[in-house]
């Protein structure tokens, strides 16, 4: 068998992938652009990728294609119309980056809500050095406990992130943004309560019909002046123009970011004019890379190319 990574940078280039060696000849590309994609995957009978766009045009030619995986769990990249045409089967993978993404949301948020920016640049500057007291008292910061605790999103990640911020005595309320999901440990409210309600608002949602622009100027208008908000969903799922005017007019505290509308961040993107940088943290794309989850990732795609490898051999 052939198997082709196309972009197997996104991967990171700290893992082992010598695994997949066993199942025959293994081709790595660094990125592969759309025009370049049917010269390479001509030959292929499993591609593993994570953003390399798979239609007619791209993956037309691969005659021999029998799987493809996608290495996350979104497959936006993917026309299924055209996979299922050609009996060509698709995996994803869920649920492997779920405790790195909680631990990134409370990171994030701690970053912000006790001003670690600022403290840090004080002490290193040294102005902490023979200062009249020993605490320096000029960025307030308040307790997470008692706080109200909103979630757009009750799937796993959000669940897990319930249940931390229960740990710290936070009052969990979430919004459905399906209508699917429910719970009987956390309290169910309508969008608009839900905003005005909350004294963190962190979003796990993902990007559909339903969530695309959900978190807007008007949605803004609405929270708490004094709200963190933190996205580790989809970028899209907010106005980035409306947040960065809300940061700046203080309609909200502040906002913490591990995705963005466009990625790799564009040269235009607004929340570049946020006014207060400490207001903001911008990570790239980075609460599900934690080492175990990605390996724990490509360890499942491993399992999914050995059962079509081992079902190959009995023909």
């Amino acid at each position: 068998m052939k198997i082709v990574f196309p972009d197997r940078k996104t991967l990171g280039e700290d893992l082992d992938l010598s695994g997949f060696n066993r199942f025959g000849d293994v081709v790595m590309y660094d990125f592969t652009k759309p025009e370049d994609m049917p010269e390479r995957v001509r030959d292929a009978d499993i591609l593993i990728l994570n953003k390399a766009l798979v239609n007619e045009q791209t993956c037309g030619c691969a005659k021999h294609l029998k799987l493809v995986c996608v290495t996350a769990t979104g497959t936006n990249n993917l026309d299924k119309e055209f996979l299922d045409r050609r009996g060509i089967a698709w995996r994803n993978v869920a649920g492997y980056s779920t405790e790195s993404v909680v631990q990134h949301t409370f990171a994030m948020l701690f970053y912000l809500m006790e001003h670690l920016p600022y403290y840090d640049r004080y002490v290193k500057s040294g102005s902490y050095v023979n200062d009249s007291t020993f605490t320096h008292f000029e960025r307030h910061f308040h307790e997470l406990h008692g706080m109200n605790w909103g979630i757009i999103g009750l799937g796993a990640i959000g669940s897990r992130v319930g249940e931390i911020a229960q740990c710290f005595g936070c009052q969990v309320r979430y919004f459905s943004t399906s209508g699917r999901n429910h719970s009987s440990i956390f309290r169910e409210v309508d969008f608009d309560t839900l905003l005005a309600a909350s004294d963190i608002l962190s979003v796990h949602a993902p990007l559909n019909e339903q969530t695309k622009g959900l978190l807007n100027k008007d949605a803004f208008r609405r929270m708490k002046s004094s709200a963190i908000l933190i996205n580790v969903g989809r970028g899209p799922i907010i106005v980035e123009s409306d947040l960065r005017d809300a940061l700046n007019a203080g309609k909200i505290a502040a906002a913490g970011l591990d995705v963005l509308e466009t990625e790799p961040m564009a040269a235009d993107n607004p929340l570049r004019e946020v006014l207060d940088p400490e207001k903001i943290l911008i990570t790239p794309h980075i609460a599900w890379a934690t080492v175990e989850a990605r390996s724990r990732l490509m360890k499942i795609i491993e399992d999914q190319v050995s059962v079509l490898h081992d079902q190959w051999k009995r023909k």
